[in-house]
């Protein structure tokens, strides 16, 4: 078997853990034999960060389903299986994070004139919002205009 020095190979590998290592404390950042302990020791911790964040971010948005129900007068698992039994896939991330936002351009919408009255009561688009305690007060906003 030929021999291996591994001379410009050898320099670049430790030339990459001592960047990932650059701001590490003391020897972690400058010897190679230290740097690679915590390099690698860093992304493992990186590693389950990623997964914990999923996690994390899943309950947020259970919590935020779960206060949006509870202001229409259902609880949250009730109001999940109503899904499940009508067909609806509706991902949490989606029914979290977009109603609230849907709710601000109507809103914004009402405001400035743009919106009408017979539209917004009618457009099955706006269906997921209907039950939502801002919507309701959206439409007496309407009404208070006096839009058709």
């Amino acid at each position: 078997m030929p021999r291996v020095k591994r001379g410009t190979h050898r320099r670049a590998s430790r030339k990459k853990t001592l960047a990932l290592a650059s701001g590490y404390f003391l020897t972690k950042s400058k010897l190679y034999r230290s740097a690679q302990e915590a390099v690698e020791r860093a992304l493992k911790f990186a590693y389950v960060g990623r997964k914990n964040k999923k996690r994390e971010f899943r309950s947020l948005w259970i919590i935020r389903i779960n206060a949006s129900c509870r202001a229409a007068g259902i609880s949250y698992s009730q109001f999940l299986h109503g899904l499940k039994l009508t067909g609806l896939d509706l991902n949490r991330k989606s029914l979290a994070g977009r109603v609230d936002e849907a709710i601000d351009t109507l809103e914004r919408a009402v405001r400035t004139g743009l919106m009408q009255k017979g539209w917004v009561e009618h457009d099955s688009n706006l269906d997921p919002l209907r039950s939502h305690p801002r919507y309701k007060s959206l439409i007496e906003l309407l009404d208070a205009q006096g839009n058709r």
